[in-house]
């Protein structure tokens, strides 16, 4: 393992998909490519070799991309199956937060950590949640992290 970025040696990964089957996948592509925002770098016009029609989205480029699979059977859905997008502090997450709210979805409830950390959660037309904290992870800590804790215990 490379000691200076933590990414083990002989891993040279150039790339990375999250792929997601979803039922909803005409609705899930409008949300996040109309409602967030999300740039839409591929959508195949037809149902490729395996039956299915696929959308890919740049998380902001292509060096990591969140795929959207048409499912073809109803696939469970786990709302805590989360999508994160972490923002330069809440100005920019409430640009996004705003547009979803226009577009007539409400927030939903969260898990607690997301609440103490200033996140706004919404779910997604399959309901999955769509996760929208102000600060970028890895490069500042969260909000909880930045105030004085009354208890005297730091928390999670």
């Amino acid at each position: 393992m490379n000691e200076q970025d933590g990414w083990p040696e002989g891993l040279a990964v150039g790339a990375t998909r999250i792929g997601r089957r979803c039922n909803s996948y005409d609705e899930c592509v409008a949300f996040y490519r109309d409602v967030v925002g999300l740039p839409l770098v591929y959508r195949s016009s037809e149902k490729g070799p395996d039956g299915f029609r696929v959308a890919i989205f740049g998380l902001p480029g292509t060096a990591a991309t969140f795929e959207l699979v048409e499912a073809l059977e109803p696939v469970p859905v786990d709302r805590h199956e989360e999508l994160v997008l972490y923002f330069a502090g809440g100005p920019a997450r409430d640009v996004v937060a705003g547009r979803i709210a226009d577009a007539g979805y409400e927030p939903v409830r969260q898990y607690r950590y997301w609440e103490l950390n200033e996140a706004v959660t919404f779910a997604d037309p399959d309901g999955r949640e769509l996760v929208l904290a102000p600060w970028v992870f890895g490069e500042e800590p969260p909000p909880m992290r930045k105030r004085p804790d009354p208890s005297g215990t730091a928390g999670d």
